[in-house]
């Protein structure tokens, strides 16, 4: 696999232990609100990838249900038993759980959904894996494409990287891989430039509650951050979680930035 694959796979395994933390609940929030911007009906077929512990694939397998079929896909495999333990917990028989490669995937055009949730972003080249992404759409169908906005987590996010860099400037992220699609029409030309049809596009202004400063230190373990935590020695992370959670504290932050694009298209039945 490419690297930035790689470094996807190996972070958000290790974020698993954190992934569905309350603090982290936005999660569940945003993967809940791609399926309601879809016409799910009972039966439908739904190919969730970069599926997580299963906040899009999870409500789309209670809309679709027992009829239906849901195929959920991701490269960390951690993330995916998670998914799977709830699946089971909920009594659905109609969730597919698979470890593996979008860009891998050769499925007919036979879903009547495809989605992505915050992971889009990820793929080295994501024109050529939403092509493959609208592919895999069956004629009346949709693709359904969820995004960060514009000030991901802030102002916590700019506290933890202000921290990072005063210990370990050679860690600091001056980019990150949801940079590029913060801007609706980002989203928009993303879409079209694959061949998508009948787009529609809505940037949603949010915020997220923080019950402590130890709210966001969790976000930190729980997401694409982790990375760069895993990569401090001890002390670092220490020191780095200190700075961080005195800061949220002394400015008496209690909440953070979560905007969203939520962006569809829907192929023609005669396609």
């Amino acid at each position: 696999m490419h690297d930035a694959k790689l470094k996807a796979q190996k972070t958000y395994n290790a974020a698993a232990d954190f992934f569905d933390d309350p603090a982290l609940a936005f999660w569940d929030r945003f993967g809940r609100g791609t399926i309601d911007r879809l016409n799910l009906v009972p039966g439908n077929w739904v190919l969730d990838v970069c599926s997580g512990t299963g906040a899009s694939a999870l409500p789309a397998a209670i809309q679709v249900g027992p009829t239906g079929r849901v195929v959920a896909v991701d490269l960390a495999e951690n993330l995916l038993a998670l998914a799977e333990e709830k699946a089971h917990q909920l009594g659905l028989s109609n969730l597919e759980i698979q470890v593996g490669d979008i860009d891998a995937l050769n499925y007919a055009p036979e879903f009547d959904a495809v989605v992505i949730v915050f992971g889009i972003f990820f793929l080295p080249d994501m024109t050529a894996a939403t092509m493959g992404l609208w592919r895999m759409v069956k004629p009346s169908g949709q693709l359904a494409v969820t995004t960060w906005g514009p000030r991901l987590w802030e102002p916590g996010s700019s506290i933890f990287w202000n921290a990072v860099n005063d210990l370990r400037p050679d860690l600091t992220r001056v980019y990150n891989p949801w940079d590029s699609l913060t801007d609706p029409d980002a989203v928009r030309n993303l879409l079209l430039s694959a061949g998508a049809v009948d787009v529609h596009v809505e940037a949603v202004r949010g915020s997220h509650p923080l019950r402590s400063p130890d709210d966001f230190w969790n976000i930190v373990l729980g997401s694409g951050y982790r990375a760069t935590h895993d990569a401090m020695t001890p002390d670092e992370q220490l020191a780095v979680r200190s700075r961080v959670i005195d800061s949220l504290a002394w400015r008496n932050i209690t909440s953070v930035e979560t905007n969203v694009v939520f962006a569809t298209a829907t192929k023609s039945r005669f396609s």
